[in-house]
């Protein structure tokens, strides 16, 4: 018989809860520190105008956007032992990916309560790509920024209705929003005002470009995955290369963080080897997530 996530949970030991969900701020910032590092010499090489400053602008923009998995740590409020920190580097990513934490923790652990859960998981709400056409629009990325706009602007009029949204955080919902699209529309202001186009080359044209490598990341996580609660089946880990398990805090650890999700990114590679003997869905890089994908849907449409 199958190892269900539950048993896999309950045969740890209390010394193994004890490691695996131990939180540091020292790991935490010293991630963060080199992301965001990152980030920021990306913006000013390519502020400076170098020579051949345009290649930068791809890669500099899958840094940034992949400051996403930096909010997702965050809102867990696992990335650092201090709350503090979590909610203030929360703060930075999600402005900058156009994603305020707070709704996005409302949203996020409501896909943890009910994972591919087709009536009940947020996630789910938009089906997944299921023709050629609607992958090629997903990996666009277009989609994702109307929705977020769109978003953003309903929650700062007070029109919010998602279901996953607690009554009780509706306000708190409603003036994060309203402090972002103020912080957003002053943005463009001095950007107008002063006809500087910095922003638009180092922040907002980066981060469109970035965006398909983070709805290729993304889509792996639950696509294909069976529609069962038990998170060793609903949820892929991705087997895939160092530069990609840092930028992305290594949540392609995917099923082991769905089946302890207050475990910090830093312990996912230990509790991988626990969960490695019953993992139900597992891919060796993303090339190959993609090949196959598109390939059923080929087959489907045909």
């Amino acid at each position: 018989m199958r190892m269900t996530d539950k048993a896999l949970v309950a045969g740890l030991s209390r010394e193994q809860h004890r490691e695996l969900h131990s939180r540091s701020d020292f790991a935490g910032m010293r991630h963060f520190v080199l992301h965001f590092g990152l980030v920021l010499a990306g913006a000013a090489l390519i502020r400076a105008e170098i020579p051949y400053w345009p290649l930068l602008l791809l890669p500099h923009g899958v840094a940034l956007i992949f400051l996403f998995t930096a909010l997702h740590e965050t809102i867990h409020r696992t990335a650092f032992k201090s709350n503090r920190l979590n909610d203030l580097v929360a703060g930075i990513c999600g402005f900058l990916v156009l994603l305020p934490p707070h709704w996005f923790r409302q949203f996020h652990f409501a896909h943890h309560r009910d994972t591919n859960d087709p009536g009940r998981d947020p996630e789910l709400a938009v089906a997944k790509p299921s023709t050629l056409g609607q992958y090629l629009a997903y990996l666009s990325g277009l989609p994702v920024w109307i929705a977020q706009l769109r978003g953003l602007i309903g929650n700062a009029l007070g029109k919010n209705r998602d279901a996953f949204v607690a009554q009780k955080e509706r306000g708190a919902v409603r003036r994060e929003a309203r402090v972002y699209l103020a912080c957003y529309l002053g943005v463009i202001a001095f950007s107008v005002a002063t006809q500087s186009t910095v922003l638009f080359w180092t922040w907002l044209l980066p981060a469109m470009l970035g965006q398909p490598f983070l709805r290729a990341y993304l889509l792996a996580e639950h696509a294909g995955c069976p529609l069962v609660p038990d998170m060793l089946e609903n949820s892929r880990t991705t087997l895939t290369n160092p530069a990609l398990l840092f930028v992305t805090w290594n949540m392609p650890y995917h099923a082991e963080h769905h089946l302890l999700p207050a475990v910090p990114f830093w312990r996912l590679p230990a509790l991988y080897k626990i969960t490695k003997p019953y993992l139900a869905v597992t891919q060796r890089g993303y090339a190959g997530f993609h090949r196959d994908f598109a390939a059923n849907l080929r087959r489907g449409r045909d």
